[in-house]
């Protein structure tokens, strides 16, 4: 379970970073993102897909997670 950063970038997009990977790939969909929740399944602009518990209250970006292979 990689520890992954969360930020947005520039043009607004939400980045997904993996430090010992040096993985940075743009965040294109995400299972639940909503006001009140945010998290499940992600995927990355490179087709690969990440898992995260949802979390209620949607978290404030940037933040770091823990996140499973999907």
């Amino acid at each position: 379970m990689p520890s992954v950063m969360l930020r947005h970038n520039d043009k607004g997009e939400l980045l997904f970073y993996v430090a010992k990977k040096d993985l940075e790939e743009v965040i294109s969909s995400v299972e639940t993102d909503t006001s009140d929740t945010w998290g499940g399944t992600v995927e990355l602009s490179d087709g690969s897909k990440y898992y995260v518990d949802p979390i209620s209250p949607r978290p404030d970006f940037p933040v770091t997670l823990r996140f499973k292979r999907g």
